[in-house]
């Protein structure tokens, strides 16, 4: 993980992540979700230390056949870990998806405020994202598929500098019986890119997800 470039200002993280998606009724659904961040490369050691809990829950409604919105909370754990503090995160979403042939594509706009006693940071976030089966052009259950996406994020808070991030990630996932997803992947994240010191951080990511 600390092989790219060999920079000081590169962090590593593992991030296991389990997911409930249920329906509820008509085109409305929720998805529960916990998340725990790992460092594994940091201070140009590797390293295996915990740095947060991420515990969030959306509650979705179907708009068309190809587009939803959502509205977030997310509660992050972090003085349990480190000495910084908790954050609590009120998201809001509109998705829509499209797909021509076996390729199909995702367009998210996300806002968000995310909420810690000393501060106040509005996030606006774009992602565009793209899955298809990596066997034929449908998903049989017991396939690998892949999935990937390329997203921005601006940040803005009171008396702050503007931070504008970028995401760029690819996993590969299995649909398996009974409603049952893993993914696992990598993400890079650039963060404060159009400063003196951006910082590079890398993500292994695994994820199980299970649909009722």
């Amino acid at each position: 993980m600390a092989l790219v470039q060999g920079q000081e200002n590169l962090t590593g993280y593992w991030q296991p992540q389990f997911a409930i998606n249920y329906h509820v009724a008509g085109s409305y659904s929720h998805n529960f979700s916990i998340a725990n961040r790992n460092y594994i490369f940091a201070d140009e050691e590797f390293t295996l230390k915990g740095r947060q809990l991420d515990v969030a829950h959306f509650s979705q409604l179907k708009i068309r056949d190809n587009q939803s919105i959502a509205l977030g909370i997310q509660y992050r754990f972090r003085n349990n870990f480190e000495n910084r503090e908790n954050e609590l995160r009120i998201t809001q979403q509109y998705n829509f998806t499209n797909k021509p042939f076996a390729v199909r594509y995702g367009h998210r706009f996300r806002t968000e405020q995310r909420i810690t006693k000393s501060l106040t940071t509005h996030r606006f976030r774009y992602r565009f994202a793209m899955d298809f089966p990596l066997m034929g052009e449908k998903l049989d259950p017991g396939e690998p598929y892949f999935v990937g996406s390329i997203e921005n994020l601006l940040s803005v808070a009171k008396q702050n500098v503007p931070q504008y991030d970028t995401r760029l990630s690819g996993q590969i996932g299995w649909q398996l019986y009974g409603g049952f997803k893993f993914q696992m992947g990598i993400e890079y994240r650039m963060e404060y890119f159009t400063s003196n010191f951006p910082q590079n951080i890398l993500f292994l990511l695994t994820s199980a997800q299970l649909s009722l």
